[in-house]
């Protein structure tokens, strides 16, 4: 099975630097004048809700309740997205306003909000030769959480700077995050074969979608002239910060699991499952809750997501190239199918000496000339006789 790689360098994702020239169009042509803006604020609620149809529309819910039998991997990840993650954002607060300002602050408490991300989970847990199953339900199970967690605990832990739990803030999220996903999920039924044929397709329209809502929300920071709160240094320190706030969580995912009794390959899945935040599903979110804050608020999501991708590429590399330990019982991976990760060589049964063969088995298959022993050449009935 081929897996998927990375270059050898470390990755800049590509989408990172559209949303980079994203917010650079925004602040040199921002929708400006009471038409441009109500025009962008109005194009970026549609695009909105078109991501979050097409959310609901893709994600599996059948295939997320399948993985249910692993209960106790999808609850650590959980855990981790929704509690420790939120935790160590509440213990930032200590830090304002000596390296971070109010603002910068929400926004970094808000990435400890966000879901789990599912593709880029699935993508490093392959790469490093871990659980991929387990990946794969542990992200939908996250996705599938935090499109009704992430607006509540926002709600209740950034108070105002997210809208608290005004009439108008409950009112957006349920119409332009909570109805356009249930009405996703209703229809999966009949657009589910659409959107695998057209998948290429419309990943393009989300990211388009995206980029559309990073630039309304730019574009409504600079008119409110927000960003003249934002220094380079402020910057720096959100950045170490955000390295502090990863590695930590790269360390207790992965130790965790092993102190809670995970094989190998499900603590791959954990720890790259567990120590995520998705900007695909934290950027439309935060221009719901934040309004014209919104600039600032994706901002400390923007650079986590691309400190995550550099240093789990790195991660994955290493974890591909250790040396496999034995599987856990009711891992529920099948490790005989990664060459290089398989159980230990099958001890021959036989103990008498062999011919060398010039070079050893392959890990996991069997030695060398068992098969010609079980299955020997006929010879002539002269030799027989002798």
């Amino acid at each position: 099975m081929r897996r998927p790689h990375l270059p050898a360098w470390l990755p800049l994702d590509p989408y990172v630097l559209a949303l980079l020239g994203t917010v650079g169009l925004a602040a040199l042509l921002p929708a400006s004048g009471p038409a441009a803006a109500t025009l962008a604020e109005g194009a970026a609620t549609g695009a909105v809700a078109l991501l979050f149809f097409l959310y609901g529309a893709r994600l599996s819910t059948r295939e997320a309740l399948d993985g249910l039998r692993h209960w106790r991997l999808h609850l650590t990840v959980l855990g981790c997205t929704f509690l420790l993650f939120p935790v160590l954002g509440l213990a930032a607060r200590g830090l304002v306003p000596t390296l971070l300002t109010p603002p910068l602050y929400s926004g970094l408490l808000f990435l400890c909000l966000v879901p789990s991300t599912v593709q880029s989970s699935i993508a490093f847990t392959s790469i490093a030769r871990g659980n991929v199953p387990a990946a794969i339900c542990a992200g939908s199970f996250s996705s599938l959480a935090g499109i009704f967690l992430t607006p509540v605990l926002a709600a209740g832990l950034l108070g105002e700077s997210a809208g608290g739990f005004s009439l108008d803030s409950l009112r957006g999220i349920a119409l332009q995050l909570l109805l356009p996903f249930l009405l996703g999920q209703t229809l999966r039924r009949w657009t589910g074969g659409f959107l695998v044929r057209h998948k290429k397709a419309l990943g393009y329209v989300d990211r388009g979608s995206i980029l559309l809502v990073v630039y309304a929300a730019f574009s409504a920071g600079m008119a409110a002239g927000i960003w003249h709160q934002v220094s380079a240094p402020r910057l720096g320190a959100l950045l170490a910060v955000e390295a502090v706030l990863l590695a930590v969580m790269l360390l207790v995912t992965w130790y965790g699991a092993k102190r809670l009794g995970f094989g190998r390959e499900d603590r791959i899945a954990i720890q790259f499952a567990g120590s995520k935040k998705s900007l695909a599903a934290g950027l439309p979110m935060a221009s719901v809750l934040f309004g014209a804050q919104a600039s600032l608020a994706v901002l400390p999501l923007m650079l986590f997501h691309q400190m995550q991708l550099m240093v789990c590429a790195v991660l994955a590399r290493r974890r591909a190239g250790a040396p496999a330990s034995r599987p856990a019982s009711g891992s529920g991976s099948d490790p005989a199918s990664r060459p290089g990760s398989g159980p230990e060589p099958r001890p021959d049964p036989r103990p008498e000496p062999r011919p060398a063969s010039g070079e050893s088995a392959p890990e996991g298959e069997l030695p060398a000339g068992h098969v010609a022993e079980v299955s020997p050449t006929p010879q002539p009935p002269a030799a027989q006789a002798r």
